[in-house]
């Protein structure tokens, strides 16, 4: 008797032998090794994970119902990123530190802007997007500070602080929550660059004049322009900046 070919089979997808062997595994807690014969007897508790629709991949016969119920014992459901603001600021600091040890780079000190407008974005990529973001904008940053114009263009840059001046409160509070350990130098160089951005403004770039008002050489305040990723055209002659 001849065999079907693949193209005459009717057999649902579902047949496949990774689910199987996967369903085998949480059924009798054994398995296999790949290339070997010999049974090996496990005792594991399984967590997976996925953005597909497997109710509908059942109902289409492309995932095997008895596996699903296997799965489908504790299930969570976790909303997408756009939904948990709260979440992005800690994410935000995780993978600024991971991916800065990845990079090459230094320990970002994220500007309040920045963290604003990574909050207030949809994320329609969740937490991948919100990660190839953070890649971006550490690669593009001059010095050790992550502002709001490091980030793609794709992010919206627009976003202002809340009227009455910048929430310290909230600044430490958050920071604490992160787990940092290096609160003091972030609040200095977060503070010194606000400071600079502030006299540059009055002075409306005038390096000469900041430089004397600040009781610094100018060569010391090219320096810390450098070094706190300030740049005068968007910083101090922006529209969007003025009263920040």
């Amino acid at each position: 008797m001849n065999r079907p070919s693949a193209s005459q089979s009717n057999s649902p997808a579902w047949n496949d032998l990774p689910q199987a062997k996967i369903l085998r595994l949480l059924q009798d807690q054994a398995f296999e090794r790949v290339g070997g014969s010999e049974t090996v007897r496990t005792d594991v508790r399984v967590i997976a994970a996925t953005n597909a629709d497997l109710d509908r991949l059942v109902a289409d016969g492309r995932f095997r119902q008895d596996l699903f119920f296997r799965l489908n014992v504790f299930p969570i459901r976790l909303p997408p990123l756009r939904d948990r603001g709260e979440d992005v600021p800690l994410l935000i600091d995780y993978f600024a530190r991971r991916f800065a040890a990845e990079l090459g780079k230094p320990v970002a000190t994220i500007t309040p802007e920045a963290t604003e407008v990574l909050t207030r974005y949809p994320w329609p990529g969740n937490v991948r997007e919100l990660q190839s973001v953070l890649k971006q904008a550490l690669l593009r940053m001059k010095g050790a500070v992550l502002a709001a114009e490091d980030l793609p263009a794709g992010v919206d840059v627009t976003a202002r602080r809340p009227a009455g001046g910048f929430d310290w409160d909230g600044y430490v509070r958050d920071r604490i929550e992160s787990g940092t350990e290096n609160l003091y130098a972030e609040a200095l160089t977060l503070m010194e660059r606000e400071v600079l951005l502030r006299v540059l403004r009055h002075t409306g770039g005038n390096q000469v004049q900041t430089a004397r008002l600040l009781g610094i050489t100018r060569g010391s305040l090219r320096n810390k322009i450098k070094q706190l990723n300030i740049s005068i055209e968007k910083n101090v002659w922006s529209d969007d900046e003025q009263g920040g």
